[in-house]
């Protein structure tokens, strides 16, 4: 584990709290006093007294509370803070959400619960910057909608499925619990920010030891209005230019292999259950993300590429709603 360092409070900064002192809660808590220009990470909120992430918090200097959100709200910090991370589970978000929104306060939901927009930083966060509430999707939405998008900047997507596969080692208790939250929200959100007509999700759960990195695969299908070549390597194009918007903030998203293509006539269709017979272009594009080892192992890529999305998301929002407390 790497080792700690304090940031001091900045009051040029706009300062933050976080709900939630598990695993991701932690990593983005260190992620924002390790790196951030624009954030001060001024509360860190939970309800065990005894957790490792508000213990480190108490080290690193910064304040803390275990009585969740009225702990919060009773704090003397809490008039100060602009932006709250939620870092929980999809129920907690709900009652955080009414708790927080009476108050004013910037929300940043990075469980499934889907108050506020969809937002992909590389794909949609521009629209909705003055949203009061975003919904940072999941680790596999984060990780893969990127893909779809750069499908669908070049050719209509009928149909997009992702399968992210993770160590069963990063999924902690709130991730367990939100099983079906990510795969509803992770579809709906293929389609609404990904831009495919429909979508699927699915996530597994890898138990192998040592732990495995986080890989994803994407399977798009799509039109093909060029020559047979034409398309692709407009597709390719546009993957390889996501992967690298997306790296800028998670240097270790990559490809595992050059994206691959099937093209099906009406002779031969793709059957798909669930959705019919499909006519056109598949993509199959294979990805892997690894961590920057922050707090968590490298192997936890999933829950950095959610800490690392969030905290640009926050960081853009800052510049844009806040500039006037940054002066």
């Amino acid at each position: 584990m790497a080792v700690e360092q304090v940031t001091q409070p900045n009051e040029a900064k706009i300062n933050v709290a976080i709900i939630g002192s598990g695993n991701i809660g932690t990593d983005l808590m260190i992620k924002i006093l390790r790196t951030s220009s624009v954030l001060n990470m001024a509360v860190m909120v939970g309800i065990d007294p005894e957790s490792d992430g508000l213990a480190r918090a108490q080290r690193l200097g910064v304040a803390t509370c275990a009585n969740g959100i009225d702990g919060l709200v009773n704090m003397p910090q809490f008039s100060d803070i602009q932006i709250v991370f939620d870092a929980t589970s999809a129920y907690s978000h709900q009652i955080h959400h009414q708790a927080l929104s009476q108050y004013g306060k910037q929300i940043i939901d990075l469980t499934p619960a889907a108050i506020g927009p969809y937002v992909v930083p590389v794909v949609n966060l521009d629209a909705h910057l003055q949203s009061n509430n975003v919904n940072m999707v999941t680790c596999g939405g984060q990780a893969t909608i990127p893909i779809v998008a750069a499908v669908s900047q070049v050719e209509k997507v009928h149909y997009a499925e992702i399968i992210a596969s993770v160590s069963s080692r990063s999924a902690g208790p709130g991730t367990r619990a939100n099983i079906d939250e990510f795969t509803q929200t992770t579809a709906r959100a293929i389609e609404q920010v990904g831009g495919a007509a429909k979508g699927k999700a699915i996530i597994i759960l890898n138990p192998a030891e040592p732990p495995m990195m986080m890989r994803d695969t994407v399977f798009v299908l799509s039109s093909a209005s060029d020559v047979v070549g034409e398309t692709e390597q407009r597709i390719r194009e546009s993957v390889a230019a996501m992967v690298d918007k997306v790296r800028q903030y998670v240097p270790g998203y990559r490809l595992k292999q050059q994206v691959q293509f099937e093209r099906y006539s009406a002779d031969n269709p793709l059957k798909i259950p669930g959705y019919g017979e499909f006519c056109g272009l598949k993509s199959s594009i294979f990805l892997e993300v690894e961590g920057a080892a922050h707090y968590l192992p490298a192997y936890a890529g999933n829950l950095d590429i959610m800490t690392s999305a969030a905290l640009g998301t926050a960081e853009q929002i800052a510049r844009q709603k806040f500039s006037h407390l940054m002066a």
